[in-house]
């Protein structure tokens, strides 16, 4: 049986003045009650007592009882479980996303931001014990959500991820410069960065294999995912008359997005279409399902919600007695 605790042992000096009431009602009712002499009783021993006054005091023993209970619950009693061993997920995760103007590109349904968008969704979602952070970056990059595991909030943030945010381009270096930044004073097991990117490094600060040598002395493993069809694919051209889609040629830098990932121990992927992108996702979820034993010592149940029930319980028969059964006479 698990040992009972009480968070709020102060509440137990209620029990004098709950000791005085039956003290108070055991010399009232002497009081109330005076004693008459007879020379002869054997005549009141074959004389049977109404049920009534066989129960006349139960009211007050069932108000008792409500105060007692009333009296536990504040003192609010905790069953504990001590040195339960748990299985928990040690690992911090920065999701670092393209946002460029070819992340529009409609290789993807409906397009490449919005599928990345979704899909990483479905991953935060399958990952509710592992704190994560999101990186997005274009021209230049910046913290949409620093590491938290508070995943609704994660989520909304995804969900107003758009393309125009920032200044066009494509800084994967510093992307994942940034990156390294939020995570590396991380204490975790495990620590991870998932760069999701559809174009060549053209603009920024840090060159990618300066940001991921950074990556590499902080023991961060660096999943890189290229999205893109092969051969042509439906980009955003801007004209005259606003947006028009143009087949243009998917440029992806693999071998940078390649040489990162190996640097880091990590892996490369290429996706090529929503299901695809889908399956990457699964597959770097049980890459990184190393999950720790922790001792997890004193884990407490709270149960005064019993005794707060059961107290209501009691006062309800003790009402309806007082005022029903036992009801005096007008």
């Amino acid at each position: 049986m698990n040992p009972i605790s009480f968070a709020n042992p102060a509440f137990f000096w209620l029990i004098i003045p709950w000791l005085g009431l039956i003290t108070w009602y055991v010399l009232r009712r002497s009081s109330l009650h005076p004693t008459i002499r007879f020379s002869e009783t054997g005549i009141f021993f074959n004389i049977k007592k109404p049920l009534k006054i066989k129960l006349r005091h139960l009211p007050f023993v069932l108000r008792m009882l409500v105060l007692s209970l009333m009296i536990i619950a504040l003192a609010r009693p905790q069953a504990s479980d001590q040195w339960k061993t748990v299985n928990t997920e040690g690992i911090d995760i920065i999701m670092a996303l393209d946002i460029s103007g070819s992340m529009l590109a409609q290789d993807f349904q409906p397009d490449r931001l919005e599928a990345s968008k979704t899909i990483a969704s479905e991953f935060i979602t399958g990952r509710p014990t592992d704190r994560i952070g999101l990186v997005v970056f274009s021209g230049e990059s910046f913290t949409q959500c620093p590491l938290t595991t508070d995943h609704a909030v994660l989520l909304n943030l995804f969900r107003d991820i758009h393309s125009g945010m920032i200044e066009d381009g494509t800084a994967i270096g510093s992307g994942l410069a940034n990156s390294v930044n939020r995570i590396k004073n991380s204490d975790a097991v495990s620590k991870v960065i998932i760069l999701l990117t559809d174009g060549v490094n053209n603009t920024g600060s840090v060159a990618p294999i300066t940001a991921a040598e950074i990556a590499q002395s902080f023991g961060i493993r660096v999943y890189t995912i290229g999205v893109g069809s092969e051969g042509m694919a439906p980009y955003p051209v801007s004209t005259p008359f606003g947006i028009r889609f143009q087949n243009m040629e998917t440029q992806i830098d693999e071998e940078i997005l390649k040489e990162i990932a190996s640097m880091t121990g990590g892996q490369y992927f290429r996706a090529t279409d929503n299901a695809k992108l889908k399956s990457i996702y699964q597959e770097i979820d049980q890459l990184e399902k190393s999950k720790i034993s922790v001792q997890e010592h004193n884990k407490k149940e709270d149960l005064y919600f019993h005794l707060a029930f059961a107290a209501v319980a009691f006062l309800l028969l003790e009402l309806l007695l007082r005022y029903l059964y036992f009801k005096p006479l007008p």
